[in-house]
């Protein structure tokens, strides 16, 4: 006999409840078991393709973990570098930006050259705090990345940590599918596979959007003969899951820096704005499409709000889990509401399910 309903309310609440202080205490601790699991999972399709090609599980990981390396390798050599040396120069070139743009206003608003004046002083103080504090958010993502987190934990745990959860990966999702309580096998398995086709669509399809996007800005506004075309490509690139974000802070960015560095000359500021214009076409309506899908179900508004809310209780690791954590929502409330619209509460107790007061 099933448990009543209260009691299972009970139990679970208690179970999500304990899960999210876990959370909120661990903090860091737990962020490389959470991106280890979050690279299995976002691999594991590529080790069941493998599979069916003909290799074993243990080959599969094996296959995949040094192609990964390979990839990571190449990236330290040859990117990363680059990408902290523009990184650094665009700090540095923070003053004089400011300082042409002090001159543009100075000519277009003459008002603006009395030295008493609290605009021209905001401006001439800008460039000064946008270097010191540049450099200081620069060193603190760099050093903390390394320092806080620690290099033994990315470099060594989390490669372990997806090692094995990529090998044992279907062990384990069929071990939890015996662990389920039998009365509500069916539907837990039902909701559990509409969860995973949200989030293979979205987690897995906007990452593909983040590295073409950030790619293709990156390799553009480079052959357009932008002086940090690569950083801002990267930033335009990273920040893209993020609805609507990604395009205005890449496009103000490039723009801005396009007028500090091409001024006067119109075309090449024309083609910089061209290159986030094509970019954003081919985004909505060619790569989105293709690579996420329009069946996903998860509202910008409601994923900009995961992620706050989620980045504030819970920093980091929090906005890591907050779109898993939304899109299991979203599945969970659309489940809900179908009942409710299939239930007597709904459609009331009248013949065919009309409303008796009608």
């Amino acid at each position: 006999m099933a448990l009543p309903v209260k009691d299972q309310l009970k139990y679970w609440g208690i179970a999500a409840a304990v899960l999210l202080f876990v959370l909120w205490a661990l903090g860091d601790v737990i962020l490389p078991f959470v991106v280890g699991s979050a690279i299995a999972y976002f691999l594991d399709p590529v080790a069941d393709r493998l599979e069916r090609a003909g290799l074993n599980r243990a080959a599969a990981t094996t296959v995949i973990s040094l192609f990964a390396l390979l990839i990571m390798v190449a990236l330290v050599l040859a990117v990363i570098p680059t990408l902290i040396n523009q990184l650094t120069a665009l700090v540095n070139a923070a003053p004089d930006i400011v300082k042409r743009l002090q001159t543009f206003l100075t000519n277009a608003f003459p008002d603006l050259a009395d030295n008493t004046s609290t605009i021209r002083q905001s401006l001439a103080e800008l460039g000064d705090t946008v270097k010191s504090k540049g450099l200081e958010l620069a060193n603190t993502i760099i050093g903390s990345a390394m320092g806080v987190l620690d290099a033994v934990l990315f470099i060594v745990v989390v490669p372990v940590v997806a090692f094995y959860m990529l090998l044992d990966w279907d062990r384990m999702v069929a071990h939890v599918n015996r662990l389920l309580p039998r009365d509500h096998a069916p539907v837990i398995r039902h909701l559990a596979s509409e969860i995973d086709r949200v989030l293979a669509a979205f987690v897995r399809g906007q990452l593909s959007v983040c590295v073409v996007l950030g790619a293709y800005y990156a390799v553009a506004l480079a052959l357009a003969g932008l002086q940090f075309g690569l950083v801002v490509g990267a930033i335009a690139g990273a920040i893209t899951f993020i609805p609507y974000v990604g395009a205005l802070v890449g496009g103000a960015l490039a723009i801005g820096l396009a007028l500090f560095q091409f001024w006067g000359d119109w075309w090449s500021i024309g083609l910089v704005a061209a290159i986030f214009a094509l970019g954003q076409f081919l985004e909505g309506n060619v790569i989105t499409p293709r690579l996420v899908g329009n069946s996903v179900g998860l509202h910008p508004v409601w994923l900009l709000f995961a992620l706050s809310a989620f980045g504030t209780l819970f920093g980091f690791v929090g906005m890591l889990v907050a779109v898993p954590v939304a899109a299991s929502i979203g599945v969970l409330v659309r489940f809900v509401s179908d009942r409710y619209t299939g239930s007597l509460l709904y459609r009331g107790v009248g013949a065919d399910g009309e409303d008796p007061g009608a």
